[in-house]
C-alpha cells in the first residue's frame, strides 16, 4: 500500500502543477494515465461502476472545479483563472490500493478559496491525528467535523471516507460528521482507512448532475475535497500517500 501511495502521491504532485489556466480536463486525466502506466500500476478508477452510476467511469482521476464536489468527470472543459479544481486518484500495485486527493487553486487564487482550502486541510490533519489505536471513528469524524465548525463550513452528506485495502472501497464507513455508528468501530494497528473531507462554502444540499457522476453543491457555491489513505499503527498514523511516506 506504500507503493500504491506513492504512486497516487506523485501523480497528484504531477497533475498540481499541470492544472493551470487553459488546459483541459482531459489532458490532465492523459497526464495521471501515463504517470500511473509508466509506475507499473494501474488505476481502480478507470471502467469503475457502481451500482448507482449510470455508465463506467471515463477516467483515472476524478476533476471536481468549482461546484462539484465529487466525482467530477475528465472532459474537454479548460480550466480557467480562479478556479478551485478537487483532484481525486487512485492507484493499485501488487492488488494493493491508494487513494487521495487535493484541491488547487487555478491561477490567481480567491481570499474565500484560501480559506475552504486551508479548513479542509485542517480537518483532514486532525482527522489523521485522531486515527490511534483504540481510537473509534467517532473520534475521527469529531476531530474533522470540530474543525469544519470552526471555519464555518458544512459538509456533504451521506458521504466520507473508507477502509481500504485489497479494494479501494472496503468497510468501515469513515464519516465526516459525528454518528451513532461510528462509536462501534474501534481502531487497531494494522487497520487503512481513507479519511476524506468534503466541504461546502454554503449549505450543506447537493444534487447529482445529468452525467450520473458529478456531486454538485446545490445552492451553486464552492467546495473542497482532500484525502489521504491512512494506516493506523502503534507508534502513531502513518500516512500513505504522502509525497514521501512517513
Amino acid at each position: 500500500m506504500r507503493a500504491a501511495g506513492q504512486v497516487v502521491a506523485q501523480t497528484l504532485q504531477a497533475v498540481r502543477a499541470a492544472a493551470v489556466p487553459g488546459v483541459r480536463l482531459r489532458e490532465l486525466d492523459d497526464l495521471a494515465q501515463t504517470i500511473i502506466r509508466e509506475a507499473g500500476a494501474r488505476s481502480p478508477f478507470l471502467g469503475y461502476q457502481p451500482s448507482w452510476a449510470p455508465t463506467p467511469f471515463n477516467g483515472v482521476l476524478c476533476l471536481s472545479p468549482n461546484e462539484i464536489v465529487v466525482h467530477g468527470k475528465p472532459n474537454g472543459r479548460r480550466l480557467r483563472d480562479g478556479d478551485l479544481l478537487s483532484i481525486d486518484c487512485g492507484a493499485i500495485v501488487d492488488g494493493w490500493n491508494g487513494d487521495a486527493a487535493i484541491t488547487v487553486r487555478v491561477g490567481e487564487a480567491r481570499y474565500d478559496d484560501d480559506r475552504l482550502v486551508t479548513a479542509a486541510e485542517q480537518a483532514l490533519q486532525a482527522g489523521i491525528a485522531a486515527a490511534v489505536p483504540g481510537a473509534t471513528l467517532l473520534d475521527v469524524a469529531s476531530a474533522v467535523d470540530a474543525v469544519a465548525r470552526r471555519h464555518g463550513f458544512t459538509h456533504l452528506p451521506d458521504h466520507g471516507g473508507h477502509g481500504i485495502g485489497r479494494e479501494m472501497h472496503e468497510p468501515p464507513f469513515v464519516p465526516n460528521e459525528p454518528t451513532r455508528d461510528a462509536a462501534r468501530h474501534r481502531l487497531r494497528a494494522g487497520n487503512t482507512i481513507a479519511i476524506e473531507p468534503m466541504l461546502h462554502a454554503g449549505g450543506s444540499r447537493y444534487r447529482t448532475k445529468k452525467d450520473g457522476w458529478s456531486i454538485a453543491t446545490a445552492d451553486g457555491k464552492r467546495a473542497a475535497h482532500v484525502e489521504h489513505t491512512v494506516a493506523v499503527t502503534d507508534t502513531g498514523p502513518e500516512i500513505l500517500t504522502a509525497t514521501t511516506s512517513r
